[in-house]
């Protein structure tokens, strides 16, 4: 636990809901700090302006109330470099919330700098994955840095606990807040994450009211919709022809995947604190992204490479899940993914269809796919079918050799 005694400033990570308005006003009285508010709009869909003012109304001065627009950083810096290593965690996660954690951190490192504070402050509860993954990244960026995290360190026990001191402290509390919350979201402009509550067990469905981004499967247009992602260096970069920012190509994307019921998971995960927990989430654009991708990849890239780059996937996967954007085997890993993506430009036609994305084509000027070594057609010398059993022979050495031992014995 951090000293009062060491901390005069903190910047405090603040969505401006009850939880992060109660952690203000506790740094406030606890600490006796002057707290800064740095709020990230990463394309959650909620309107910024009502986190301003309760910034105010809590006597936050203008020049202490951060508000920024991140999402093109977002897109560009962290969602698309993972895209490239084609990221799932245990097999079908793709990590919406896990990637927003590191962004977030080194702007409240930076911020912490810019101002002078003492110490950086989140909302993360003490069960959870996202206490280490903003902790890790902010020490990794300033290993002197400060951390203050409220929910292991005060002594309320109970929601109860936490609206009376919001009551006392004259800070608004939203009327669906007065009782337990059915579930708790998080979003950003890859997906959103539903945890808790109405979902805490594992063999209920999940009701339809937790999906938020997607309309269901049964519900998507009976007509299938037809797109063209073009790519640059394994980064999408058009859709339908239309050259696209990133932020605003993920964007397109989510509509398209939300409107034809892609990018649903009903997940129980390996929480890196050592639970298991259940979560459903919805990546709608992020879904169509990895499907184009891959396919892309398919004729542009080596088969050592692509096999290489699956090997380590699940290494690099798990590194974000857990947290260590900013470490070196993370940047190292990354090294070599966007080495093999320099070539892996192109176009992909892609349907969308009831929950479904289905690749039908993709078309690159550095394909490796060669009509002449595949065809059953003649190959004119291309090929000779002969060499195939030599290697044949050699590749079934050993395999014979291990064979007539095991007879003998």
């Amino acid at each position: 636990m951090v000293s009062h005694k060491d901390v005069k400033k903190v910047v405090l990570a603040y969505s401006g809901g009850l939880d992060t308005s109660i952690i203000l006003k506790w740094l406030q009285t606890e600490f006796g700090a002057e707290v800064v508010t740095f709020t990230a709009d990463l394309g959650q869909g909620d309107e910024l302006g009502p986190a301003r003012r309760k910034a105010e109304l809590m006597g936050i001065s203008d020049e202490n109330i951060y508000i920024e627009d991140v999402r093109e950083e977002f897109v560009r810096d962290f969602v698309f470099p993972m895209f490239r290593a084609n990221a799932v965690y245990e097999g079908v996660y793709l990590l919406g919330t896990s990637i927003a954690r590191p962004l977030i951190s080194k702007r409240l490192v930076e911020i912490a700098a810019e101002t002078g504070a003492d110490a950086i402050a989140h909302g993360a509860t003490g069960k959870g994955n996202d206490q280490v993954r903003f902790e890790l990244s902010a020490y990794a960026l300033n290993p002197d840095i400060k951390v203050i995290a409220p929910w292991r360190d005060w002594s309320f026990k109970s929601r109860t606990d936490l609206i009376e001191f919001a009551e006392a402290h004259q800070i608004p509390i939203p009327k669906d807040k007065r009782g337990e919350a059915p579930f708790s979201v998080d979003a950003n402009l890859l997906h959103s994450s539903s945890e808790g509550k109405v979902l805490e067990d594992p063999n209920d469905e999940a009701p339809g009211y937790v999906y938020q981004r997607s309309v269901s499967p049964e519900e998507a247009p009976d007509q299938p919709t037809e797109i063209e992602i073009g790519f640059k260096a394994g980064d999408a970069v058009s859709i339908n022809g239309e050259m696209l920012s990133p932020a605003t190509l993920l964007a397109r994307l989510n509509d398209l995947g939300r409107d034809n019921g892609i990018g649903r998971l009903d997940l129980v995960e390996n929480r890196f604190v050592g639970m298991k927990s259940r979560g459903v989430y919805e990546t709608p654009g992020g879904t169509i992204l990895l499907t184009a991708h891959r396919g892309m990849e398919s004729i542009t890239l080596d088969r050592g490479a692509a096999h290489l780059k699956d090997e380590l996937m699940p290494r690099y996967a798990e590194l974000i899940y857990n947290g260590f954007w900013f470490s070196p085997e993370r940047e190292m890993l990354q090294a070599a993914i966007d080495h093999s993506q320099r070539d892996v430009e192109g176009t992909v036609r892609l349907k969308l269809y009831k929950g479904n994305v289905i690749l039908t084509g993709r078309a690159s000027e550095k394909s490796l796919y060669d009509d002449a070594l595949v065809t059953f057609e003649d190959d004119r010398g291309a090929y000779d079918q002969k060499d195939a059993e030599g290697f044949i022979r050699l590749n079934a050495l050993r395999l014979r050799t291990l064979a007539a031992r095991n007879r003998g014995s």
